[in-house]
């Protein structure tokens, strides 16, 4: 029986004697069995159309593309709206903005031609009392202050006074600042 062989076309009993005849047919036979690869490779590995979205039928009835349609309308509308209150929203702010930096200039040149009449005097020396009055003591600080002279560490001072710890550091660090403020005045 002959069978076919179905890519190349080649009868199966044909074959052999055809190999043994000779090369020239040999290789056209593989040739042939090359470009059968080619065109099945090709075949299965081509890519796949897309499938455009809009080719597709209509899944609205006309009813509810017409609703639609007026929805889309009235969002048009109100966003034409919108955008018109923003513009004289805009427009108002930047006269009012305007206005000021006229106003702004007008002072600018009055100090100018204030300071052209009379001259602010050169600034002389520091002057500083010799006695300075203390800030007055709050007496909520008053234990923090005395049990901190005395060398006890903060932890200990905010169990004893039911305080949180941050709040006794807080407490201690400003008067330090106000002291050394008080300090650098007195030197001066």
């Amino acid at each position: 029986m002959v069978t076919p062989c179905v890519m190349t076309g080649v009868w199966m009993d044909a074959l052999p004697r055809t190999l043994a005849e000779g090369s020239a047919v040999k290789d056209n036979y593989w040739i042939v069995v090359a470009f059968a690869m080619l065109v099945a490779s090709y075949l299965i590995m081509r890519p796949k159309k897309r499938k455009d979205p809009l080719d597709r039928p209509a899944r609205f009835s006309p009813a509810q593309e017409r609703g639609v349609e007026r929805e889309m309308q009235n969002l048009l509308v109100e966003l034409s709206q919108m955008t018109q209150k923003m513009s004289a929203q805009l427009d108002t702010r930047s006269a009012k903005l305007e206005a000021l930096l006229r106003e702004a200039d007008g002072k600018i040149a009055l100090l100018k031609a204030e300071l052209e009449i009379k001259p602010m005097p050169a600034p002389g020396p520091r002057l500083v009392t010799d006695s300075i009055e203390p800030e007055p003591v709050d007496q909520r600080y008053i234990e923090i202050y005395a049990m901190a002279d005395r060398g006890v560490p903060v932890r200990e001072i905010a169990q004893k006074l039911g305080r949180p710890s941050g709040e006794v550091e807080l407490i201690l660090a400003l008067r330090q600042n106000t002291s050394r403020k008080t300090k650098e005045i007195n030197e001066a």
